[in-house]
């Protein structure tokens, strides 16, 4: 078997391209999610406390030979943290769901014994009582 036959094989199981269409969806997901944090959460949450742009919050180290100042960016850190809670709970919320489905169904009620064991059942009470 040549490389690539092998390899179109490995490529066209169902895992392989289910895998391929979750990063995408995933890659797409995570563009959403900075969206969300970045224009939607960070902007009124900067605002009530004091009116702080959190992607603008840095310190500086000092300049480059060029003269340009090396920034510590901690406020773009931390839209990226938020991006990453975001992202997992999520995440957690869809495996906690496809577990859901997955569970099986509740076991049925024991069906009643048949009628001779429950005959003979009482019949052996009967003999111990004796």
């Amino acid at each position: 078997m040549s490389i690539g036959s092998e390899f179109k094989e490995f490529a066209m199981k169902g895992n392989v391209v289910d895998l391929a269409v979750g990063v995408v969806i995933g890659a797409a997901f995570g563009k959403i999610v900075s969206s969300l944090v970045g224009d939607v959460i960070m902007p009124p949450l900067g605002m009530l406390i004091g009116g702080i742009n959190f992607s603008d919050l840095a310190v500086t180290l000092g300049t480059d030979p060029k003269g340009v100042p090396v920034l510590l960016k901690y406020g773009a850190f931390l839209q990226t943290v938020f991006d990453f809670l975001i992202i997992a709970f999520v995440i957690l919320l869809m495996v906690k769901g496809i577990n859901k489905l997955k569970k099986p169904p509740a076991a049925a009620a024991a069906a009643p014994p048949p009628r001779q064991e429950v005959l003979l059942e009482q019949i052996r009470d009967a003999l111990v009582r004796r």
